[in-house]
């Protein structure tokens, strides 16, 4: 019942009008899942390596934090960089399109009526419609954006994806380097740091894997499996890898 008047309250013609309104503006949730993915996956990697090389923990803390913050700040900056790069060449195709309504008016009628005609429409109907959207250029620009380029909505905003990344590269890539912190402040505390390590980066990785299965609607179990998978291959690899480079640490 409860779903049920949820669904009602957000399809009433008000609700409906305002979400269309708002132009499928960004979320954020996809830019923080994979930031975080990739946080837990490659700091729990350097972890591992050191580990696996038998070094202690405050060098686990240096490298580990050297990571986190060169990586995140890499990674949000990527992010940032793609985003923007986006923007741009969105709204040089604005501009475009702009410049041949006004240059091409004709031409570019005709590829609205092309449009909606592949989507069914005929007759009076199809005219109608390009009537309509050809009488407001920016109803017609928008047109032609959304169809014709596939660009829809509000462009994102780069930094906000940007930091969005990073706080969550941060955050989550910060849970392995816990153990180790508990272990420099307060020696002897934990007997096995690097097993808590793997604990409380296993647990983060569950909680990402599910979250993660909600946002491309995946199973959740699958999710979960798929993400403790690619970090447990990524840090066993990156401890076999410190373990093997082990006698190096004594030259």
């Amino acid at each position: 019942m409860t779903h049920h008047s949820d669904h009602a309250a957000e399809h009433t013609p008000e609700a409906i009008r305002a979400r269309l309104s708002a132009g499928g503006s960004q979320g954020f949730l996809k830019d923080s899942v994979f930031g975080a993915i990739d946080g837990a996956v490659t700091t729990f990697a350097v972890v591992s390596s050191v580990a696996g090389a038998g070094l202690p923990s405050g060098l686990v803390i240096i490298l580990g934090l050297a990571n986190l913050l060169a990586d995140g700040f890499s990674m949000a900056s990527g992010n940032f960089l793609g985003t923007r790069a986006e923007n741009q060449a969105a709204r040089r195709t604005r501009r475009e399109e702009e410049r041949e309504i006004e240059s091409h008016p004709d031409d570019e009628r005709e590829e609205v009526r092309q449009i909606f005609a592949g989507k069914g429409f005929e007759g009076d109907m199809l005219e109608q419609i390009v009537e309509v959207i050809t009488a407001d250029k920016k109803r017609w620009v928008e047109t032609m954006l959304q169809e014709e380029h596939g660009i829809l909505g509000r462009p994102p905003a780069p930094l906000k994806a940007a930091a969005a990344t990073f706080l969550a590269f941060i955050a989550i890539g910060a849970v392995p380097l816990l153990a180790y912190f508990v272990d420099f402040l307060s020696p002897g505390t934990l007997s096995h740091p690097f097993l808590v390590a793997c604990v409380l980066t296993a647990v983060s990785f569950s909680v990402i894997g599910a979250i993660k299965a909600r946002v491309v609607d995946q199973s959740p179990l699958h999710g979960v499996l798929e993400t403790l998978a690619i970090g447990a291959f990524a840090s066993g690899l990156a401890y076999g890898i410190g373990y093997v480079l082990r006698p190096l640490v004594s030259l």
